[in-house]
Formats: C-alpha cells, sequence, structure tokens
C-alpha cells in the first residue's frame, strides 16, 4: 500500500478508520476550517480532517475554544466538506451544545450532519456526557470521542497541564475510554497525557486512539494545520513539530508586495492589459 494514498483514491469511511487499527496503520489527522486549504489537504493524502472548535483560536482570535458557536461550525465545516474527496470529515460539537442535555446534544449533532454534510462529530468528555453520547448514536450519527486535555473544559481545569498524572484520574481516564468504546464510539482522542497511558488505553481499547501530545504508541497522530505549518509562531508545546514557517514566508511575501507596489513595480507592462 501506498504511503500517499492520492493514488488510490477511495473514500474514508469510520469503518476503514477502525480497519486500519486491525491492521496496524498509523491515522493520521489534521484539522482543517475553511475549503482551499481543506482542499489541499485532501489531497495530500489526510485521512480525517478535524473541523475543530480550535477555529475559536486560530481563526476568530479567541483565547478559549469556549466562545465559537453552533452556527459558526456549521458555517467552517460546510466549506470543509465541499473541498474533500476523499478524507473523513469529523466536527467538534461546540461548548453549551451537547452538555445540558441528551435532547440539545441530539439536536445540535443532527444540525450538524444536515446542515454541512459532515461525516461524524466529536464530543469532549467521558461517562458525564453518556447520555448525550447515546442519544446522537441513535440517530445514526457517528460519534468520536476526547479525553484528556479536553480545552472546553479549561476553566475547570485551570492550566493547559499535562493530565492523568495521577493514579486517580489516570484511572478515571482508562475507565472513561472503555465507556466511550461500549457506548458505540468509533474512535478516541487522547490530549496531552502521559505516553505510557496513552499506549495502554491504546492497547486495550478495539476502536482507533488518536494522539496530540499522547506519544507514539497509539493509533495516529492528530495537530492543528496552523501549528504544524508554522503560522503560528506563539503557540510551542513539546509536542509540535513545524513542518513549515510559513509565518515567515508569508511575511516576507506581503514586505516584497508592499515594496513593489510602493515603488510602482508592480504591474509591470506584462502585468497590464
Amino acid at each position: 500500500m501506498s504511503i500517499f494514498p492520492e493514488l488510490e483514491i477511495k473514500k474514508i469511511t469510520t469503518h476503514q478508520i477502525q480497519e486500519m487499527k486491525g491492521r496496524g496503520e498509523k491515522i493520521t489527522m489534521l484539522t482543517a476550517y475553511e475549503y482551499s486549504i481543506a482542499k489541499i489537504l485532501d489531497s495530500s493524502g489526510i485521512d480525517i480532517l478535524l473541523v475543530g472548535d480550535s477555529a475559536s483560536n486560530v481563526i476568530h482570535g479567541h483565547e478559549t475554544t469556549l466562545p465559537i458557536t453552533l452556527d459558526q461550525m456549521i458555517s467552517h465545516a460546510s466549506a470543509v466538506v465541499r473541498a474533500v474527496q476523499r478524507a473523513l470529515v469529523v466536527v467538534d460539537i461546540p461548548f453549551g451544545s451537547y452538555q445540558g442535555n441528551s435532547s440539545e446534544a441530539l439536536r445540535s449533532a443532527i444540525r450538524i450532519m444536515k446542515e454541512s454534510g459532515a461525516h461524524a462529530i466529536k464530543v469532549e468528555g467521558g461517562s458525564e456526557i453518556k447520555d448525550s453520547i447515546i442519544r446522537i448514536l441513535s440517530a445514526g450519527v457517528p460519534v468520536m470521542g476526547h479525553l484528556g486535555l479536553t480545552p472546553q473544559s479549561i476553566y475547570k481545569f485551570g492550566t493547559y497541564t499535562v493530565r492523568a498524572k495521577e493514579e486517580e484520574e489516570a484511572k478515571k481516564l482508562f475507565e472513561d475510554a472503555q465507556v466511550l468504546q461500549d457506548l458505540g464510539c468509533f474512535g478516541l482522542v487522547l490530549e496531552k497525557i502521559p505516553a505510557s497511558l496513552a499506549k495502554k488505553v491504546a492497547s486495550n481499547l478495539r476502536i482507533p486512539v488518536i494522539g496530540i501530545g499522547a506519544g507514539p504508541d497509539v493509533d495516529g497522530q492528530v495537530l492543528v494545520t496552523h501549528d504544524m505549518l508554522g503560522i503560528n509562531n506563539e503557540f510551542k508545546p513539546r509536542f509540535l513539530r513545524k513542518y513549515a514557517n510559513l509565518n515567515d514566508i508569508i511575511t516576507n511575501a506581503v514586505r516584497n508586495y508592499v515594496k513593489d507596489v510602493k515603488l510602482e513595480d508592480f504591474p509591470n507592462n506584462n502585468e497590464s492589459y
């Protein structure tokens, strides 16, 4: 099998993601929020595109993920879905759109699926939101879980530090992972937890486990695209590997454009009608 599956274009489904775990093939996942970047990511062979509520930070400039609305998430997801031919598109249900009660969770999930055309949704939390997960799954909507550092709970935690380092929290995370699998989630994201715990969870679950800051012994990895491409230079967590420095590239390009316009070098005769 080619490492770059764009040569074997086929639609990725939740079933195929689970099959990838079964055969030991690592799963790739990146965030996407708009059409043009999503089109590039999809054609580059990414397995899953996450329309993350991190759009609240990197697109809308908020300090946390909490302010982004369901309408905004649906708008971002719709643009991503229109760009995609191959990747599985998973959408975060934003804060306040599913925690209150299971009926509200179901309405939010159905709106995302109907109005954006997405393929699955993602929720943060374990046993405390099981009623919402059950209701969503009962409507035929695939659900991905998210444990560890859950950004929607940042004010509860008070810090973005590594989670589940202590035995009690690690035990609850492991138990919650089992609960999410038993409820019917097709996959799980583990964020910023000890690598040894992430390995234990991944090896004990039948469903694929995608890590971010969770070490190498999980079934796949996810990063925020704006971080791995070096668009955001302020965010420098230990788990981030930058594959480009687009901040410098874009800055230099814009400065050259400004210079050329100011010096009346652009447009020249060949660039005029």
